[in-house]
């Protein structure tokens, strides 16, 4: 019962790809602190992908480790975010943290002959799906916040000090769709619990991602909220140590991979503005999967044993 309870919060955790449950309650911690909305619905979609995959007859060791509950955690907080917080957006939870389980198995199907993880495709799927769906039908719409970038109101590319250290925070805490520095500190103290190269990495990434977006000439309200440091940070942890193995070449190609999602994040951006311009995790799903394929290649990277 208690490796059992204990899988919640290592599904949590598992969205930065920890498998610490200490962390996982940490990072519950700074969902609330984010706002209730954020923490309710984010175990709603934790329990709901963990119970499928359970119910489903997926191997205990990948339930137990939490690797069938994070896509639940981001659909429970994309959809409150997008959809505010009501009786029907926990419907829509439900069923999509569910259709994301079974697109977590789909997926790992395709790409397990290429040895590559599912990362948090499933939950861009779905999110994807029903954030384009969602005005089609008043009772779901009604009365959605909107979720305008920052720079909406507050154009400029002029980047100040105040925006520049907040937005190396808010960069950690944005892969949770929280725009807060303090929230993000709360993530970074998460992932040093469960390692201080993990931490590490994750401030480093956020910075790149940070000066990337300013050296291109990004919104600087956008840069202060952290919206071009997440997919970097993503990145960055997936391809140092994590996925790839640790070494000098490792990390300048890790650098590199976190660059290349910060850059990938405004066009992106773009791309999806005809329908809200909900990038999500798109940009770290594409580099990260880019970038783990073309390995076998670099006589000097290797996977992660």
């Amino acid at each position: 019962m208690k490796d059992a309870a204990l899988t919640i919060p290592r599904g949590v955790a598992q969205v930065d790809f920890q498998s610490n449950y200490w962390t996982g309650l940490i990072f519950v911690i700074a969902l609330f602190a984010g706002g209730w909305q954020f923490g309710v619905f984010g175990l709603l979609g934790t329990v709901t992908a963990t119970l499928t995959a359970h119910l489903l007859g997926v191997t205990w060791d990948r339930v137990s480790m939490g690797l069938e509950g994070f896509n639940g955690t981001l659909i429970g907080i994309g959809l409150v975010l997008y959809l505010g917080a009501s009786w029907m957006t926990a419907a829509l939870v439900v069923g999509g943290a569910v259709a994301g389980g079974v697109l977590t198995a789909a997926l790992n199907t395709v790409l397990k002959p290429y040895d590559l993880p599912t990362f948090t495709a499933p939950f861009c799927v779905v999110t994807t799906v029903v954030v384009i769906g969602a005005p089609a039908f008043e009772r779901v719409w009604a009365g959605h916040p909107d979720t305008p970038p920052p720079s909406a109101a507050d154009p400029g590319t002029a980047l100040s000090w105040h925006e520049f250290w907040q937005g190396w925070f808010s960069g950690i805490g944005q892969v949770f769709f929280q725009d807060e520095w303090y929230v993000g500190l709360i993530f970074l103290a998460g992932l040093a619990v469960a390692s201080r190269l993990v931490a590490a990495t994750a401030l480093a990434a956020s910075l790149i991602g940070l000066l990337v977006g300013w050296w291109f000439g990004a919104q600087a309200a956008d840069l202060g909220a952290g919206l071009y440091g997440y997919n970097a940070v993503l990145t960055g942890i997936a391809l140092t140590g994590t996925f790839v193995a640790l070494s000098r070449a490792g990390a300048a190609y890790a650098a590199v991979g976190a660059a290349t999602a910060a850059g990938l994040t405004a066009g992106l951006t773009v791309l999806f503005d005809a329908v809200g311009g909900h990038t999500l995790t798109w940009p770290f799903v594409l580099v990260t999967w880019v970038f783990l394929a073309a390995v076998p290649i670099f006589s000097r990277i290797r996977r992660a044993a």
